[in-house]
């Protein structure tokens, strides 16, 4: 995957990155991680302005989160029941109808870079159930700059261990993501405990 993600990179460079980073905030599945990687360490050889790869990803991954949240606005009651109508679709679809309900727009923020898997669907839910667009465009674009700079960072930082960072990113993600889930249920029974009456 990751040798498919520097061929697409050194072949059309930005453009990629843009269209990687769009498909991805929309449940397409590309390899978006790798072709980060491959735009940060491009940059660190010379061969693409670190900029450029930057801004590419951003725009690429707000662009995509707002053209979730408004099909998730203007189709989102019909486009829910289809997706949950779909069993390989609907568990993690539910997931994300939990992450919203529970977290709001603090969950806009997290989906995007600690339980990423999820953005897509959250981004529709936030669309579907009136969640506020400015509110809505804040934190995800700030969930997106974080997700940028951390794969784009590590491209650019370990550009010549790339091939084994790409390596040890693809076997982790579950350990990540199950570490990412560890957290926010932490973080919420603390929150519940210091509510309570007893606490």
């Amino acid at each position: 995957m990751s040798e498919i993600a520097f061929g697409l990179v050194s072949a059309y460079g930005v453009v990629i990155i843009l269209i990687a980073t769009y498909l991805s905030c929309l449940a397409v599945p590309v390899p978006t991680s790798f072709v980060m990687l491959a735009g940060g360490a491009f940059a660190a050889s010379g061969d693409l302005a670190l900029v450029s790869v930057v801004l590419a990803a951003l725009a690429g991954a707000v662009m995509g989160d707002q053209s979730g949240f408004h099909i998730g606005r203007f189709g989102g009651v019909a486009l829910a029941t289809r997706l949950e109508s779909k069993p390989q679709r609907a568990a993690v679809f539910g997931r994300a109808r939990r992450f919203v309900d529970r977290w709001g727009v603090v969950g806009v923020f997290f989906s995007t870079w600690l339980i990423s898997p999820l953005g897509p669907y959250v981004n529709l839910l936030a669309g579907a159930t009136g969640m506020g667009w400015f509110k809505f465009t804040f934190w995800d674009t700030l969930g997106e700059a974080i997700w940028v700079a951390i794969y784009v960072g590590l491209g650019y930082g370990f550009a010549s261990h790339i091939g084994q960072l790409a390596e040890l990113l693809s076997n982790s993600v579950a350990f990540l993501t199950a570490g990412a889930i560890t957290v926010l249920i932490s973080l919420l029974l603390v929150r519940r405990l210091a509510r309570s009456p007893n606490g």
